[in-house]
């Protein structure tokens, strides 16, 4: 049985602003409610992961997250509204080139062996 992958990028001066894993990032930090929490949980390295969220925060018009210091009562990441925005939005568009793609899975499968 054959399926279709895509990956869904989005591009911004030859670079690549948003993604799957970007994505997926953004998510952790909703939950976990930390960058370095939510780097662990998918097995990243905390700077991996503040690169990444600098990039997001560099490429868009305003900020995806917000972090604060530790200290007595430890740091934190939420992502703003544009956080928000952007994540539903990216997740929304992959939805729909997913199901655009899966429009033509059947006439793949008869030309494949």
């Amino acid at each position: 049985m054959a399926t279709i992958r895509n990956t869904t990028r989005v591009m911004a001066k030859g670079e690549r602003a948003f993604g799957p894993g970007k994505a997926d990032l953004l998510e952790r930090i909703a939950a976990e409610g930390s960058i370095s929490k939510a780097a662990k949980s998918m097995e990243m390295s905390y700077s991996r992961a503040w690169q990444l969220v600098d990039a997001m925060n560099q490429s868009f018009r305003k900020p995806l997250v917000e972090s604060t210091a530790g200290g007595r009562k430890g740091g934190g990441a939420t992502l703003t509204a544009m956080g928000k925005d952007v994540l539903a939005l990216f997740r929304k568009m992959e939805k729909q080139l997913a199901a655009d793609a899966d429009a033509y899975l059947a006439e793949f499968e008869k030309r494949l062996k």
